[in-house]
């Protein structure tokens, strides 16, 4: 199990310095000097942070770009050299300096962002309007992924919509696939488990719900009637990697919990496997009791099912 994520990590590796190689090169990022101005790329980021902030101090541009701080102090020195920056005292705090462009400084800003614009633009002119829309689509993806200051999209739990019940095979099949090695047997398993669901939903007995977080699915959770009375199912917890440790599956657990106990279920029980651990342990802290176990081969390995219930 710890290998094929190590593989995935090599190939993840791998793929960030290919896209590194082709964007680098593509927006001349290793040229002496950015867009032919007379600054190099770093030079040209703190120039961007002056004239966008309001005198601020070194400190601060420092933190924003994560740069050395004797490195921008150097910048800032060079840029007082050509008469691009000028410095006062902060009055509440004597002994920092407020940096505040020169009206050079801000000609040069000026002069930087619209070469910056033309060049990036000739660029994108060269790409067809399907290739623009799906790099700028692609960008604005990673933009989001890597926004250290941007706080976590909320997440919510909604209903199913058109695309769920695939969405949620896929997702589990590939999920599953990767992390334990378990092979199609399982994908046709959690197909038949909703198709099922769909033919047979009543609204007075079943229930399903959708983890999201900005407007991405991120986990589920069905609840599920049996033919015996008072007795229903939860099925296909699932929680995405990048929403575990977050309460996910511990908010989708408890609000299947609920709902049953709302639609006058008397118990709820699951069907899991014993390597599924993490799985297990929010089962157990929302008072599940393993009532039964036996070992079967499926999807590919040999594995421990587990029944568990909980009294409502």
């Amino acid at each position: 199990m710890v290998k094929p994520m190590l593989d995935q990590l090599t190939g993840d590796v791998a793929a960030m310095r290919h896209f590194n190689r082709l964007y680098t090169n593509w927006l001349g990022l290793l040229d002496v000097h950015l867009d032919g101005s007379p600054f190099t790329l770093s030079e040209a980021r703190v120039l961007y942070e002056l004239a966008h902030r309001h005198e601020p101090t070194a400190a601060e541009i420092a933190r924003t770009l994560n740069m050395d701080r004797a490195q921008i102090s150097r910048t800032l020195k060079r840029f007082a050299h050509r008469d691009l920056l000028e410095t006062r005292s902060n009055p509440a705090h004597g002994r920092q300096q407020l940096l505040i462009l020169t009206p050079e400084g801000r000609r040069a800003a000026a002069d930087l962002n619209g070469s910056t614009q033309a060049a990036v633009g000739a660029l994108l002119h060269q790409l067809s309007e399907t290739q623009r829309r799906r790099l700028i689509a692609a960008a604005a993806t990673m933009a989001q992924a890597l926004e250290a200051k941007v706080e976590a999209p909320a997440l919510r739990l909604r209903g199913l919509e058109p695309g769920d019940l695939g969405m949620v095979t896929a997702r589990q099949a590939i999920l599953y696939a990767d992390e334990y090695g378990w092979d199609r047997g399982y994908e046709a398993l959690v197909a038949r488990i909703l198709a099922d669901f769909h033919d047979h939903f009543d609204p007075a007995r079943d229930a399903a719900w959708i983890a999201e977080t900005g407007g991405e699915m991120v986990g589920s959770i069905f609840l599920v009637h049996t033919d015996e009375p008072g007795v229903a199912r939860l099925r296909l917890l699932y929680v995405e990697p990048a929403a575990r440790g977050t309460g996910t599956g511990k908010l989708l657990v408890s609000t299947c919990i609920e709902r049953a106990r709302q639609l006058g279920y008397t118990r709820l029980t699951l069907w899991t496997n014993s390597v599924l651990a993490a799985a297990r342990s929010i089962y157990e802290r929302a008072g599940f009791v393993l009532i039964n176990e036996e070992q079967h081969h499926s999807f590919g390995h040999d594995l421990v099912g587990q029944i568990w219930s909980l009294d409502l």
